[in-house]
Formats: C-alpha cells, sequence, structure tokens
C-alpha cells in the first residue's frame, strides 16, 4: 500500500527543489501540487508528464491507481 510520503519521495527524486504537497489516504487515490521552477515555460502537459514520469513504475505496477495532479512553475 502508498502512503502520501511514497508519493512525495518518489516525486522529490525528479524534482529535489520543487514544493510538494501530497494527499491521500486510502492507499490508491492521492491529489498532488508540485511546485518546481524547471516548469517556467513549459505547458501543463508537458508539466504532467514530467510528474508522472517519476511515478512511472508505481503507475505501471497499478499500486497508483488515481493521482489529481497540479502543477506549476513558481510565482
Amino acid at each position: 500500500m502508498l502512503l502520501a510520503s511514497d508519493i512525495e519521495a518518489m516525486i522529490r527524486e525528479g524534482f529535489p527543489d520543487a514544493k510538494i504537497t501530497v494527499m491521500g489516504d486510502d492507499g490508491q487515490h492521492f491529489s498532488a501540487e508540485v511546485i518546481d521552477q524547471s516548469f517556467t515555460g513549459k505547458s501543463r502537459i508537458q508539466q504532467q508528464r514530467a510528474v508522472n514520469a517519476t511515478l512511472k513504475t508505481a503507475i505501471d505496477s497499478g499500486r497508483l491507481h488515481a493521482l489529481a495532479l497540479t502543477t506549476k512553475a513558481p510565482e
């Protein structure tokens, strides 16, 4: 079973300087907000694909069933 802290750790590997907030308590459904400078000038789709790449193993294995993802560059 995944914990919010597990999701955060996976995202943190790809975005070590990001502000990351992950919520969820049922082990499969989570929401996350990732704010990172590397998102500057990128579309939301590009941003979300980059975050999803850090979670590929959990998604492909079915351990992560659903993630509501918000991404943005710092203001």
